[in-house]
C-alpha cells in the first residue's frame, strides 16, 4: 500500500493524512506517487495544463507514466497541491497472477492484445472526469495523450495517437452539434474520435453518432465509462488499432 503523509493546510491549520492514489501501469502493476512528508502542500490558485502531471517511473517494468499531480481539497475551501518526492516509487503489490492465455486460433489476422481489468478513478470535480477519461483511453491503448490543440464548443478535448476525444461534464446531454463538431474536429486531424459525457445524449445526437460512426461513452460517478452505441462497443472491445 502507498504510505500516508501528514498534511497540514497552511490556510486553516487543519491536519490532514493523505495518501497518493496508485495507477496501473501499462505493465498491469500498480504504480503511485511517492508524497514528500517534509515539504508542505502549495495553495492552488490557478491551473495550468503542464503543472497537472507528474511523471512517475514504474517500480516494475521502469516505464515513465503521467499521472495527476496530488491533491487535496480541505474542508475550509482550500485546494492544495501536494509536494512529490523525487525518490523513485517503491513497487505495490501487483494482481494475481493471470492464467497463461490460450493458444492461438489458426486465423490470418492476429488476435487483440489482452487488458487486464480497468482501474477507474472516483469522480468528484471535472476535473476528474477528464483523469478518468484519460486512464480509459491509456487503457484500451492510446499513447501520447494530452490536451488538444483545438479546443471543442463544450467540455475538454483530448488528443492521442490517431484520436480525437471530447469530455463533456456538464450536466446535460450532449447535442447533435456538438457531436458533428468532434467529427469535424477529428476529421481535419485525419484521426478517429470518442465522445465522453456524465449526462448522456439526447436522441437527436444518438442518432448522429451513428450515422457518423462516433463512439459514444457514458461515464459513472466510478469514474468507468460505458459504450452507449454500436461504435462505442466496437472500440471498447477492439481498443485502439
Amino acid at each position: 500500500m502507498p504510505e500516508s503523509v501528514p498534511v497540514r493546510c497552511p490556510v486553516c491549520r487543519r491536519a490532514h493524512v493523505c495518501t497518493a492514489p496508485s495507477y496501473p501501469c501499462a505493465c498491469g502493476a500498480p504504480t503511485a506517487v511517492r508524497l514528500d512528508g517534509a515539504a508542505g502542500p502549495a495553495v492552488l490558485a490557478h491551473r495550468a495544463w503542464d503543472e497537472e502531471w507528474v511523471t512517475v517511473r514504474c517500480a516494475a517494468c521502469g516505464r515513465g507514466n503521467q499521472w495527476p499531480h496530488p491533491e487535496l481539497g480541505c474542508p475550509c475551501g482550500t485546494v492544495l497541491r501536494l509536494a512529490v518526492s523525487d525518490a523513485p516509487p517503491a513497487a505495490l503489490p501487483g494482481p494475481e497472477p493471470a492464467a497463461p492465455p490460450p493458444a492461438p486460433a489458426p486465423a490470418s489476422t492476429p488476435a487483440p492484445a489482452r487488458r487486464g481489468p480497468f482501474r477507474p478513478v472516483t469522480i468528484r470535480t471535472a476535473r476528474d472526469t477528464v483523469t478518468a477519461t484519460a486512464l480509459y483511453l491509456r487503457w484500451l491503448g492510446y499513447r501520447g495523450i494530452r490536451r488538444a490543440d483545438q479546443r471543442p464548443p463544450s467540455g475538454i478535448g483530448l488528443a492521442a495517437h490517431g484520436l480525437v476525444a471530447q469530455v463533456d461534464p456538464a450536466m446535460r446531454p450532449a447535442a447533435p452539434r456538438d457531436v458533428e463538431c468532434l467529427w469535424l474536429n477529428a476529421m481535419t486531424e485525419s484521426a478517429a474520435c470518442a465522445y465522453f459525457t456524465l449526462a448522456g445524449y439526447d436522441e437527436d445526437a444518438r442518432a448522429c453518432a451513428d450515422t457518423l460512426g462516433v463512439p459514444l461513452f457514458v461515464l459513472d460517478l466510478t469514474g468507468t465509462p460505458a459504450p452507449v452505441n454500436g461504435p462505442g462497443r466496437a472500440l471498447a472491445e477492439a481498443g485502439a488499432a
